[in-house]
C-alpha cells in the first residue's frame, strides 16, 4: 500500500478500516478525502507527543486531571488548572515545588510536563542526583557542552529532588550554567523537600548561591505541598481491602 510506504500511517489506518467496515458507502467523496486527512492529522499529532513524552524520559505517567485535590494538601485547583494551560512556559517562568517527602512534588511536577508535551513542548524530566552524576561523567568524556545544549534547547526542565545532598564545587557550577542559560528564556520546575531559603544552604558559596537563586526565584510560582505522605496513604488503603 502506497499511503504505507509514503509514511501516510493514519490514513492508511482509516482507509483499511473504512474498507473492512463498508462504511466507505457513506460518505460522499470529499467526505472520504476529509476523513483520511483529518485521521492523518490526529495519528502525526499523537506520535509527536508520543515522542515529546518519550523524550522526556519522566518516571512515570501522570496526569492534571489525576491530581488530588484536596484542601489539607494546600493545593489550590483554580492555580494548577491555570499552570496547567502552560502561559508560565509562554513567559519563561519557574515553578518551584516543596514539601515533605511523599506528599506529590513529582507527581505534580510530571503531570504538569505531560501536559507541556501534549501542547507541543520540549520538556526533559531529571533527578537532581543523576542529572548532577550524568553532567559530571560529560565533562570527563568531552560530551558536557552537547548534554548543556540539549538541556538549554527545551522549552521546560524539571529537576527533582533537588537538595539531597550539598553541592561540591563542580555541580554547584554546572546549576548555575543550567539556571543562567534558561533566565528569561525558558522554565525550569524544580522540586524540594527543603524549604526555598534552606537552598543556600545547599548550593553553598553565598555569590553563586545568590546569583542562582535570584534568577530562580524571580517571578517564580511557589507551591509548598502540605499534608500526610500520599504513598502512606495508598499503603493503608491497601491494606483496608
Amino acid at each position: 500500500m502506497k499511503m504505507k510506504q509514503i509514511r501516510l500511517f493514519g490514513m492508511y489506518d482509516a482507509f483499511r478500516t473504512a474498507i473492512e467496515t463498508g462504511k466507505t458507502d457513506h460518505y460522499t467523496l470529499d467526505q472520504f478525502i476529509s476523513m483520511l486527512v483529518e485521521a492523518e492529522s490526529d495519528d502525526r499529532q499523537n506520535r509527536r507527543i508520543s515522542r515529546s513524552i518519550g523524550n522526556a524520559h519522566f518516571p512515570y505517567p501522570a496526569s492534571v486531571e489525576n491530581i488530588i485535590f484536596d484542601p489539607q494538601r494546600n493545593i489550590d485547583q483554580n492555580s494548577i488548572l491555570r499552570l496547567a494551560e502552560g502561559a508560565y512556559i509562554t513567559r519563561c517562568e519557574n515553578m518551584l515545588i516543596t514539601g515533605s517527602t511523599g506528599v506529590g512534588k513529582s507527581y505534580l511536577a510530571t503531570a504538569l510536563g505531560y501536559q507541556a508535551c501534549t501542547d507541543g513542548k520540549r520538556v526533559m524530566y531529571f533527578n537532581a542526583t543523576k542529572m548532577f552524576s550524568k553532567l559530571k561523567m560529560a565533562k570527563a568524556d568531552g560530551s558536557y557542552l552537547k548534554e548543556l545544549a540539549k538541556i538549554e534547547r527545551q522549552h521546560l526542565v524539571i529537576i527533582d529532588d533537588f537538595g539531597l545532598q550539598a553541592l561540591d564545587g563542580q555541580n554547584r557550577m554546572t546549576l548555575m550554567e543550567i539556571i543562567e542559560d534558561r533566565h528569561n528564556k525558558a522554565s525550569v520546575i524544580i522540586t524540594s523537600q527543603l524549604p526555598v531559603n534552606k537552598w543556600y544552604d545547599i548550593i553553598g558559596e553565598k555569590t553563586i548561591a545568590d546569583a542562582i537563586l535570584d534568577r530562580l526565584i524571580h517571578q517564580a510560582h511557589r507551591i509548598e505541598l502540605k499534608g500526610e505522605s500520599m504513598r502512606k496513604k495508598r499503603v493503608r488503603k491497601t491494606e483496608n481491602f
